[in-house]
């Protein structure tokens, strides 16, 4: 197999360590800019530095040999152990071998790193449980592509994150009509090597961390737009590629004590701008098909399969949360008043709500025509629909609990050092059988949690994660089973006629 990306020497192949992870990101070329810099090393850099390592985290656990039974299986091309976040499930085993390993990651960061590894590979894993969808209209090497590009993602431990949402410039208007007409990305010029894009998509959540950048379209797209229906993979360091990241929590934190959260996790957004972009054909997926690049998604595996890895995330996320409320209800002696247990417990209702539909989604797994299991769609709609209205409702309930304990915090950890304020600190900012270090401590991650501005950014984040929610709730009601609810209302209306007699 000879293709260009097969060329690129930052990945030796097999299991990834965090060291291999960082050395190939260090200096390879990739353009970032922040605060009207452009950024050498994102490895480095106070922006991005922290969050690469907590991502080198994730890559440890998955290349420990201590953890291989539950973060590796073979690989079908080479045998070797490689990451499970890239198996195809075969079984309802296989799923739930994918959900524990997803679920080991998610809980080394407590849930906050929405676009880590393994939520793009999910598409892939879905887009690889039908790649005839990509065959489609004589496409059959596109297909192959596909195909080709997943082993090399999956042997090499590849992290992809994607950007598939163009930008907010006009939403009147389709694609092809913005103005000028380059202005969302798409293809510019066509070339025996490749496909030339130009213009810009959001969000690339992570993109700044990641090795390539999946460019397609989960927005719609009309006749007139077949320019910007594609996929395609491009390397985040490819000439043209320009990646403008959002504000960094990470970099205006004080300290891991006053921002334990936000300087560890902040995983940035980033809008990614495609400045005559080449892409060899090797890496092109979808090529200027509207059916395609709509189908992708929904007849394929792929929006059940990467939803999947997020709701799994999402659980633990509010598993943190829920220890959270449990430790400061604790802390402050409130934890046996009935008000506060029922303030709690509508928060567990909704942890354990969700967590229920991650069960949901494997319990009513179905089975393909290739013999490829995927999540159950009806639960999967229902607990994104739920996403975006208990997160929200449970960081309210978090705040209630806290009061003005997560405001009335000392400055910074620098005040622990002056021994006056010390002093003052310690006798009117601690709790029974609680330091005030201990208490400022566990306050000030509530606060990081649910007050800061990282916190309001993970706020709109599972708000929207998923589209606006006309969009998810437009999927749960096509999603849903109505053809056992309509039998329900046949067998009421037979049961009974005008004479009033029930069968």
């Amino acid at each position: 197999m000879s293709a260009s990306y097969l060329n690129d020497q930052r990945f030796p192949g097999g299991l990834r360590t965090g060291a291999q992870y960082i050395a190939g990101l260090k200096n390879d070329g990739r353009r970032v800019f922040i605060d009207g810099e452009e950024v050498g090393d994102v490895t480095s850099h106070p922006a991005f530095r922290d969050a690469v390592r907590s991502i080198a985290d994730l890559y440890d656990i998955a290349s420990d040999p201590a953890n291989s039974d539950q973060m590796t299986f073979a690989s079908p091309a080479t045998g070797e152990p490689v990451n499970r976040i890239w198996q195809i499930p075969r079984s309802v085993e296989d799923l739930q071998a994918r959900r524990r390993a997803i679920a080991r990651w998610s809980g080394a960061t407590f849930g906050l790193m929405g676009r880590s590894p393994d939520h793009v590979a999910g598409f892939f894993v879905g887009w690889m449980s039908a790649p005839e969808v990509f065959a489609r209209n004589n496409n059959a090497e596109r297909a192959e592509n596909l195909g080709q590009f997943f082993d090399f993602l999956r042997d090499r431990d590849i992290f992809v994150s994607y950007t598939i949402v163009p930008p907010q410039i006009d939403r009147s208007k389709p694609m092809h009509q913005q103005d000028p007409a380059d202005l969302y990305a798409g293809v510019v010029e066509e070339r025996d090597d490749g496909v030339v894009i130009r213009g810009a998509q959001m969000l690339g959540t992570g993109t700044a961390l990641s090795d390539y950048v999946c460019l397609s379209q989960v927005t719609p797209v009309r006749p007139g737009d077949e320019n910007h229906a594609i996929n395609v993979a491009i390397a985040c360091n490819a000439p043209g590629v320009k990646i403008y990241s959002r504000r960094s929590y990470a970099a205006a934190a004080s300290s891991a004590f006053d921002y334990p959260l936000a300087s560890r996790f902040d995983e940035t957004d980033s809008l990614v701008v495609f400045d005559d972009v080449l892409v060899p054909w090797e890496q092109v997926f979808v090529y200027k098909d509207i059916e395609i690049c709509s189908d992708q998604w929904w007849d394929t595996g792929s929006h059940a399969m990467g939803n999947h890895q997020a709701q799994i995330r999402l659980c633990s996320k509010l598993q943190f949360l829920m220890g959270l409320a449990k430790r400061i209800a604790d802390m402050n002696g409130v934890a046996a008043i009935p008000a506060v247990q029922t303030l709690i417990g509508d928060m567990a209702s909704y942890a354990a709500m969700l967590e229920g539909l991650v069960e949901a989604q494997i319990a009513t797994c179905t089975t393909n025509a290739n013999g490829i299991v995927e999540p159950g769609r009806q639960a999967l709609y229902a607990a994104i629909v739920l996403q975006a209205e208990v997160y929200p409702k449970m960081l309210n309930l978090m705040r209630e609990l806290c009061g003005g304990g997560v405001i009335q915090l000392p400055s910074s950890a620098r005040d622990f050092a002056n021994p006056e304020i010390r002093a003052d600190i310690d006798r009117y900012n601690q709790s029974p059988g609680h330091s005030s270090e201990e208490r400022v401590k566990l306050m000030k991650l509530a606060w990081d949690l649910i007050g800061s501005e990282f916190a309001g950014r993970h706020d709109q984040y599972e708000k929207f994660y998923a589209g606006p929610p006309f969009v998810v709730k437009s999927r749960m009601y096509q999603a849903y089973n109505f053809d056992k609810s309509q039998a329900l209302v046949d067998a009421a209306l037979a049961g009974y006629d005008l004479t009033g007699r029930h069968d």
